[in-house]
């Protein structure tokens, strides 16, 4: 694959032993793409890697072909990185901040640079707020004007990290429509624990634990293995949980019990129709089990 992302073989061990990255395997195309799994997964350090902020111990990361550990300025000046967290100096307003960035990623004509912090403000909805200092935005705004930061640039390759953690719902939506809308012309990878984002976003997602890829495809293709095998019924809150058992959810009757069986069990189960989370929490459960093998 010669557009797009490529990686093989990534592997990262710190200092203290702990193996955050396991022999990784991506293949991602222009639009978006999903990277699920939880706290400690290993989502961070696949980003920081990917975007050459450490090295790994072994593997290779290709842009459009290119080699980005042998030439990572190819890659920099045609990256967009929204971590987790972004600063602000006490004082600086938005648009100052904007055009402090853009004239660091290159934008020193100073009209070219202007016209495109105006682009980028009104793109991400803060013009109105352009004046304000950023270290007063609320949580959602400070992440949208983090993505405006990102894009400086147009980059070939956008990483968003846990972008809509801390967002309400309706923060959460406009900001799903500007990550659609710079997909059109990128690579774009979202890191996130939260399934939602990526059953609403992307058509290939990955899925990892244990600093392993342990599943990947479309949606599709991880829920259609459960599909006729699980089963949904409410028990009560003291009810002792069977054996088989996927996922408990709260429901205003007790308990929601979503069973895995080849079979319809009895006591008045129901078939229930697999959802990308269901296939999240199956993909972990083998996570699980492979570490209690490795460990027996």
């Amino acid at each position: 694959m010669s557009e797009g992302l490529k990686v093989s073989g990534l592997t990262k061990t710190y200092g203290n032993g702990v193996r955050a990255l396991i022999d990784v395997n991506l293949e991602v195309r222009p639009g978006l793409y999903g990277l699920l799994g939880p706290n400690g997964a290993g989502k961070s350090t696949l980003m920081r890697t990917l975007a050459t902020l450490q090295k790994p111990d072994a593997g290779t990361i290709h842009l459009d072909g290119v080699d980005v550990l042998a030439d990572p300025e190819h890659l920099r000046w045609r990256l967009g990185y929204l971590p987790q967290q972004i600063g602000a100096y006490p004082g600086v307003s938005g648009r100052g901040l904007l055009e402090r960035f853009a004239w660091l990623k290159g934008r020193t004509d100073k009209k070219e640079r202007l016209n495109e912090v105006d682009f980028l403000l009104d793109k991400v909805n803060l013009s109105d707020a352009a004046h304000r200092a950023v270290s007063q935005y609320s949580g959602g705004m400070l992440r949208r004007f983090g993505i405006a930061m990102a894009l400086v640039g147009s980059p070939r390759l956008l990483i968003v990290d846990e972008p809509t953690a801390g967002l309400d719902p309706m923060e959460r939506n406009r900001f799903h429509r500007v990550l659609a809308d710079v997909a059109s012309n990128a690579v774009v990878l979202l890191s996130t624990h939260i399934v939602e984002d990526v059953e609403n976003l992307c058509k290939q997602l990955s899925i990892m634990a244990g600093g392993r890829i342990v599943a990947a495809g479309s949606p599709t293709d991880l829920t259609e293995p459960l599909r006729g095998r699980l089963w949904s019924k409410i028990v009560p809150n003291d009810a002792a949980i069977p054996q088989g058992t996927l996922r408990v959810l709260a429901a205003p009757d007790g308990l929601q019990v979503i069973l895995d069986r080849a079979e319809s069990p009895s006591e008045g189960y129901q078939p229930y129709a697999p959802t990308l989370e269901d296939a999240y929490h199956k993909a972990l459960e083998g996570q699980e089990q492979s570490a209690e093998d490795e460990a027996a």
